[in-house]
């Protein structure tokens, strides 16, 4: 097929541009959203960081609930707006290529084959995992690297609805192998609205804005007793403390970091640096002229709203590592991870480990790769190796795959054509996807 839709339907953001392409032509957030100076929902056109409107306090609407389609008539007026205003495709004439999430219901399934082919009339229809894609764009990357030789990988996705490992063989997914964390970017998110919430200032309301902070403040600890100790500190002592200043409506509608240089200070700190170590380092960063700034930051502008951010910085992102430790029935990451491998045949345990794969936008914190490797290495046998690759975009990888594929000559056999879904119905087309 010369005219292929590639469409990464994700629960954050949706990716979709033509088969055989570098890039997606689209990335837009999959859902709708209401302003508080408008009456009725609208279609985001561009991420909502780029976005000129006020979006303080915006409802929003998403058709996908832990990865899974829950709203079939709201991803289909997501996909009109997508199809006709954004990618100017005329369905009739193009192939679909849709990633979706394993283990999907078949109800679901039912219900993504109606909007594909009845809804929308496309003329054929390819579905596909997001960890196969991952795979197949990770061995066209690295043709002479231990993933293309050995035709294996363990694809560790982080995502906005859920985190999950997934092994991959011959650009099959081992189902059984899967283990699934129903921690994302989502449940980040919302953890950060809640302890701000009781600490400072209420954000309930504010997913967009938090979505923000969490992305421009939030970061991986390495050692977290060490960092309660820190971000207890007062003053220019604390090197996590930053402030992140609320939009106003009339002289900014984006809300920004105080002062930018000062909320990457925890970078100075070192994987098992002690606290006298961590203070020397401290002061070398600040004779950089980062404290130069102290007394501009503690005038108080009664004109703004702020607040301030210490431990919760990096408290956010731990959910994933160490659920348990915040009432959370979960395994840490590094556990799923392990978890899966075992699932998976002795003979693949070694190479599994070897080629470790991240993919998904949670895997964007600072030091999550060090910090995923220092909590696996204790529970990987001694004998065997470790290797963490990450892509080159998180975000982007799974689309790549899935343009690859399209422009691959196997995208012919694959695919189920909408004579064939009239004839035999979705449950019997939907077995040639997974076989």
């Amino acid at each position: 097929m010369s005219n292929v839709v590639v469409l990464d339907n994700g629960g954050g953001f949706i990716k979709a541009g033509q088969g055989g392409e570098r890039n997606p032509a689209v990335v837009i957030p999959n859902c709708l959203y209401r302003p508080l100076t408008s009456k009725k929902f609208l279609h985001p056109t561009t991420t909502f960081s780029s976005s000129p409107d006020d979006l303080t306090s915006a409802a929003i609407r998403r058709p996908i609930d832990r990865g899974y389609l829950i709203n079939p008539d709201l991803q289909r007026d997501i996909w009109s707006h997508l199809f006709t205003s954004l990618l100017h495709v005329t369905p009739s004439s193009s192939s679909l290529l849709l990633t979706e999430p394993l283990f999907s219901l078949p109800s679901i399934q039912r219900s993504t084959d109606e909007l594909v082919f009845e809804d929308f009339g496309f003329s054929s229809l390819v579905v596909a995992d997001s960890p196969s894609l991952v795979h197949l764009y990770e061995t066209s990357c690295r043709p002479c690297g231990l993933v293309s030789e050995a035709q294996c990988s363990l694809v560790v996705d982080c995502g906005f609805s859920f985190s999950q490992a997934a092994p991959v063989f011959q650009n099959i997914t081992l189902n059984y192998g899967v283990k699934r964390i129903d921690l994302g970017g989502k449940a980040l998110t919302n953890y950060l609205k809640e302890l701000v919430t009781y600490r400072a200032i209420n954000v309930m309301d504010e997913t967009l804005l938090m979505d923000d902070v969490k992305e421009k403040l939030c970061f991986v600890s390495l050692d977290v007793e060490r960092d309660l100790q820190f971000a207890r500190k007062h003053g220019k002592d604390n090197l996590f403390r930053c402030t992140y200043v609320l939009p106003d409506g009339v002289t900014h509608t984006k809300g920004y970091v105080k002062d930018p240089e000062a909320a990457k200070r925890h970078l100075a700190l070192t994987d098992g640096a002690s606290s006298s170590e961590a203070i020397e380092t401290k002061n070398e960063t600040d004779q950089l002229g980062v404290m130069d700034k102290t007394a501009e930051r503690k005038r108080v502008d009664l004109t703004k709203n702020e607040f301030d951010l210490t431990n919760e910085r990096f408290l956010v992102p731990e959910m994933i590592f160490q659920p348990a430790d915040l009432g959370m029935n979960e395994a840490g990451l590094a556990e799923c991870i392990v978890r899966a491998v075992n699932a998976c045949h002795p003979y693949l345990h070694p190479v599994l480990y070897q080629s470790i794969i991240l993919t998904g936008g949670s895997t964007l914190f600072p030091r999550f790769v060090e910090r995923l490797e220092k909590d696996l290495r204790p529970l990987v046998p001694d004998d065997y190796q470790v290797n963490i690759t990450t892509q080159e975009d998180p975000i982007l990888g799974v689309w790549r795959g899935g343009s690859l594929l399209a422009s691959s000559p196997d995208y012919e056999l694959m695919r189920v054509t909408k004579a064939e879904y009239e004839e035999l119905g979705s449950a019997r087309c939907r077995r040639r996807f997974f076989c």
